[in-house]
């Protein structure tokens, strides 16, 4: 089982890496320990995969998360405060009938010519990075109600950092309620009068929200009925003067309505951090291949996500401890770049598995590097989301291949 467990997360953190290439890597792994070498076949270790238990894989993925959450030295914190960064995306997976049964297409795609997508909402340690959890869901199931699932993930005294998409009166009152202040970029649907409410500062305003007169078909009577009737919060416009921006100006909502505690510019550095999630998300999709999955069945999705996570999370431990070895701004550590030294090094580790002492200098020699491998401190740098190189010029597919497109002769 642990030897599955290893070869599974290796090929996740080699996104190019088919099941054959792994199994070359588990039978090379066994000869230099003068162990039976397993079979060339690939369909044992498809079989071995599928018997990992999801629980168990999700559990060393808490612990993984729990780890890097202890490691978050104190001035890392926000004024002292840890803060938790929420956000949505989505993968996508073979065509499978057991795919698009859990995780079903969009309509406006022809059957045979889409691909399944699962949403997800991913919780993030903004400090250490950490990836918390992922809720999944399908798209009928909207993200606030997958962020509702989360709510355990926060601790008394948390600061829950969001868009726009979970701002609602439920969430701000559910949150506050477990003693976690919030700070969200206001839904558009929500007037925003800077005329109304008491001036706590320039733009700077304290509100109050009444409870909707509905009760959400998803929480019980029980659960409305212990929401507040009215929410007293304080409404900031920050303007955004940054080259590569997409917006000049914005509105956030917050619990924290101390102006003298919690500075209005200390709110506004904060919610621009929210954008750290964005880069969080391109880890773990694009450097990591988290964005296209490979598995055929809604099992073997859902443990690939789970491997994903791990492996992810096990990185950002790398970064973290050669943040605090020697003493680097574990923002300015490289998440490609330290994926790309662990991988060239794992041969070397591998060849060293029978001396701890060298095994131990090697490790330090690896932290070093990673430490060593600043990304460039570019302020106010413009990265309009565009692409240079253009793709091939083939049609896309608008009818299955087994099919005649209409008007064609078998």
């Amino acid at each position: 089982m642990a030897v599955t467990f290893w070869a599974f997360l290796s090929q996740v953190m080699s996104p190019d890496s088919p099941c054959r290439e792994t199994v070359r890597k588990v039978q090379a792994w066994h000869a230099t320990r003068r162990l039976p070498v397993p079979s060339t076949s690939t369909g044992a270790y498809c079989q071995a995969r599928s018997r990992l238990p999801l629980k168990s894989l999700h559990n060393i993925q808490a612990h993984s998360a729990a780890e890097l959450q202890r490691g978050v030295r104190s001035e890392q914190l926000w004024l002292g405060r840890h803060v938790k960064v929420v956000d949505g995306t989505g993968v996508s997976m073979p065509d499978t009938p057991e795919n698009q049964a859990v995780w079903p297409q969009s309509r406006n795609q022809t059957n045979g010519c889409g691909f399944p997508t699962a949403k997800l909402v991913g919780c993030f340690c903004l400090a250490s990075g950490a990836l918390l959890d992922l809720a999944e869901g399908n798209k009928h199931i909207h993200e606030s109600r997958l962020f509702r699932k989360q709510y355990g993930l926060f601790n008394e005294g948390d600061v829950a950092l969001t868009d726009r998409g979970f701002c609602s009166y439920l969430s701000v009152a559910e949150l506050q309620f477990k003693g976690v202040d919030t700070v969200m970029r206001i839904h558009k649907s929500r007037p925003t009068d800077f005329r109304k409410g008491k001036r706590l500062g320039p733009k700077d305003r304290l509100i109050t929200w009444t409870k909707p007169i509905r009760r959400p078909k998803h929480i019980s009577e029980s659960e409305w009925q212990a929401i507040p009737e009215t929410l007293t919060l304080r409404m900031l416009h920050i303007q955004i003067d940054v080259p590569g921006f997409r917006t000049e100006s914005i509105v956030i909502v917050t619990t924290l309505t101390d102006p003298i505690a919690y500075p209005a510019e200390e709110l506004a550095k904060l919610y621009l951090r929210r954008w750290s999630v964005e880069l969080f998300f391109r880890d773990i999709k694009i450097t990591l291949g988290m964005d296209v999955l490979r598995c055929r069945t809604p099992e073997m999705v859902r443990k690939e996500i789970a491997l994903h996570v791990i492996a992810y999370n096990l990185i950002r431990g790398l970064m973290q401890q050669a943040a605090a070895l020697y003493d680097v701004d574990i923002t300015r550590l490289s998440f490609k770049g330290s994926v790309d030294t662990l991988r060239q090094w794992t041969d070397t580790f591998n060849a060293s598995h029978s001396q701890p002492r060298e095994q131990r200098r090697l490790f330090n020699q690896l932290l070093q590097i990673i430490a060593e491998d600043t990304v460039p401190y570019r302020p106010e740098r413009s990265e309009p989301r565009v692409r240079k190189r253009r793709p091939k010029n083939y049609r896309l597919m608008t009818w299955p291949r087994h099919q005649n497109a209409p008007g064609e002769s078998s």
